[in-house]
Parts: structure tokens; C-alpha cells; sequence
């Protein structure tokens, strides 16, 4: 049995048609940077996250550093996060020259917390930061409440979040600017990098689309100091044709999720919570087991592709040493850490694989106690 966390080379086989045919149509037209394929895409995602607009960007990171630059977030100022999320959510903040200020998360969820929020905020902060993480909005009424009282502005880090929807809205669209990732493993994913920005706010996204373009509009016209992060005509001529499936590939995802929890119910692994009002694309599958580098470990004996995200917490990376952060000061996203483990999660997945895995964690797990 072999079993991978995800399943790529299934995905294309699905849609290989498609996808050649647009390459070619690329290949053809030889407009490899700017063009037909890149505009059409930015209006087609825009529409898919009901927001005004959107810009296509070099990648995920990329995409959170024009938000908050477009919003002018630079130096002397904070941006609240987590601390349980992919390093790119605060390189981004540290690279507007602000500084990153963790906060704990849920422990139903595993999604920010919005008390812990109220609390961080100082009087140079200047932005709050949610990530939708595996998929799952966060409480993103909370987070609007406290960001329009206290006059924050919101980037929705929505990476891993393409499609999901927080009381019936897309994410992306809720807060005053939202950013994605278009890596391959993505439930959008392109054939290489790529990020989008979307926003309701016209203005926000001229900001971005000049920043990601050398600071310009105009072709020799540099109204300030930009960056060269364009998303390129091949990889929107593949997002185009994988856009029109997400819906599709997001219910597939959600299905394999209710059978994961009806397979495991009562395995002793805790199962993820999601919020009421949320609707969750699935990105990740995530459980939480008490010794998880042990079920790891057993369950790649197996075949079975599992993984981590994420096994150590921003605060407790070498390159954040120097905001001497204590440990037990996010006890929480600690203990999250320690116990996550992803199981695989992709459309293409059989009810017979989903049993399989689940089967495998049943026996890996034995008589461990839930976390």
C-alpha cells in the first residue's frame, strides 16, 4: 500500500486535455509575461472570490508583502498573526521593515484567537493578519469587529483557503485585502510559483499592481520603488483551466473529510473542529495525537504519505530568536504543534484509501489517550 499525502500526477492525468491544449495556446501566442491569459484569469478569480478585483503576483509571500505594502504598513509599525502557520505570514511583515506580534490560537479550531488579539494590540499596531489555515476560515466577525473599533486594517492570509466561505462570503473578500498562494500543492495550484491579490477596493489594487510591477503603470513611468513579481501567462493559462474544477475538487475534499471523521470516530486521535459558520475547503486534513512523532513514524512504515504542518511555531524559529519570545508564552500553538500530523487529503482520493489510512492510524494508535 502507498498512499501519498498528494496526489499531483493523478490531478493532471484528470484534466490533461485541458491543460495541454492551454499551454499550447500560450506556446502559440508567445505573450509569456502580461498578456490575454493573465487578465482573463485575474477577472475569472476576482469573480470566483466575489471582490472587485485581483492582480496576479510572483507567489503566496509575495502576495501578503504588496498587501501590506499597498496598505502602508513599513517600519515602527506591528501586524498581529499567529505563530502556527508557514513562515511566509510573518517574512512578509518583516519585510515592510514592521514587526511580526504572535498571538495564541483556538484549541478547537486551531485558528487565531480573537481575545488574544484584543490583548496584543498596542498603539503601533497597525494590521492584523488571520490565516484561513487548512482551509478553514477563521472567526472572521470577530476579527472585523476588533480591527473597525480599534482602526486596523485586515490581510487575509487565505493560501491554503481557495473557495472557502465564512457566512456564505468567500475569504479573500471579507477583510480589506486577501492573498493567495498558487503553489502546485495548493487546492489552486499552478505548475510552478504563483499568488493573486484580491480586494473590493480598486484603489488597493492599483496600489499592488504598480508595487509588483517595479512601482509603475506606465511602461518607463516609475511612480516608486517596486518589485518584480508578476504572475507569468503559462501559469494563468493553467489556474484557468484548474479554477473551473475548484468547486468540484473543494466538495471532493469535503466529502473525504466527513468519511475521515466517520472512520476515526472513536480512534482516540482528536478530530478537527470546524466552526459553524464556516464552510472548510479542506486543504489539510489534520488530526491531533499524543505521540505523533511515533504515529509518523509508523504510518510511513505503512506506506501511508502523513506529514506535519507545522511542527515548530514562528516563535520558536532560529531566524525570530531576537524577539526573545519565552517558551509557554503561546501554550496552545505548543501544544498544537506537538501533536498535529496531516493525513493525505486530495480530490482524487478512493473511499478505499481514506479506509486504509484511517485504518492504519487506528492501529498505529492503539491505546494512546486523545489529545
Amino acid at each position: 500500500m502507498n498512499i501519498p499525502l498528494m496526489d499531483l500526477h493523478a490531478q493532471y492525468l484528470g484534466i490533461k486535455d485541458d491543460i495541454d491544449a492551454a499551454i499550447q495556446r500560450t506556446m502559440a501566442r508567445s505573450a509569456f509575461v502580461g498578456g490575454d491569459e493573465v487578465r482573463l484569469f485575474e477577472e475569472e478569480f476576482a469573480a470566483y472570490c466575489e471582490a472587485n478585483a485581483a492582480v496576479g503576483v510572483g507567489n503566496g509571500t509575495d502576495a501578503l508583502y504588496l498587501a501590506l505594502r499597498a496598505l502602508g504598513v513599513g517600519p515602527g509599525d506591528e501586524v498581529i498573526t499567529v505563530a502556527h502557520t508557514f513562515i511566509a505570514t510573518a517574512e512578509a511583515i518583516s519585510l515592510t521593515g514592521a514587526r511580526p506580534v504572535f498571538v495564541d490560537i483556538s484549541a478547537d479550531t486551531m485558528l487565531m484567537d480573537p481575545d488574544a488579539v484584543e490583548a496584543a494590540i498596542t498603539p503601533h499596531t497597525r494590521a492584523i493578519i488571520p490565516v484561513h489555515l487548512y482551509g478553514q476560515p477563521c472567526d472572521m466577525d470577530k476579527v472585523m469587529e476588533i480591527a473597525n473599533r480599534r482602526h486596523l486594517k485586515v490581510v487575509e492570509d487565505a493560501a491554503q483557503a481557495h473557495g472557502a466561505r465564512w457566512r456564505g462570503r468567500r475569504v479573500g473578500s471579507i477583510g480589506d485585502i486577501g492573498c493567495f498562494s498558487f503553489y502546485p500543492g495548493k487546492n489552486l495550484g499552478a505548475y510552478g510559483d504563483g499568488g493573486a491579490v484580491v480586494s473590493r477596493d480598486g484603489e488597493l489594487i492599483r496600489r499592488v499592481r504598480m508595487l509588483a510591477n517595479h512601482g509603475r503603470l506606465d511602461k518607463y513611468v516609475h511612480q516608486i520603488e517596486g518589485v518584480n513579481s508578476r504572475l507569468d501567462a503559462l501559469q494563468a493559462a493553467v489556474l484557468r483551466i484548474k479554477l473551473r474544477k475548484l468547486d468540484a475538487w473543494n466538495a471532493a475534499r469535503q466529502q473525504h473529510a466527513e468519511r475521515y471523521i466517520a472512520t476515526l470516530a472513536g480512534s482516540g486521535a482528536s478530530m478537527p473542529t470546524v466552526n459553524p459558520y464556516a464552510e472548510s475547503v479542506w486543504h489539510l486534513f489534520v488530526v491531533r495525537v499524543a505521540e505523533r512523532d511515533d504515529a509518523l513514524r509508523q504510518l510511513t512504515k505503512r506506506g501511508i504519505g502523513a506529514g506535519v504542518h507545522y511542527p515548530m511555531p514562528l516563535h520558536k524559529q532560529p531566524a525570530y530568536e531576537h524577539l526573545k519570545i519565552a517558551d509557554g508564552s503561546y501554550p496552545v500553538t505548543e501544544r498544537t504543534a506537538a501533536s498535529v500530523i496531516s493525513m493525505p487529503m486530495y480530490p482524487e482520493l478512493s473511499s478505499e484509501q481514506i479506509a486504509s489510512v484511517s485504518g492504519a492510524l487506528i492501529e498505529t494508535m492503539g491505546v494512546q489517550p486523545s489529545v
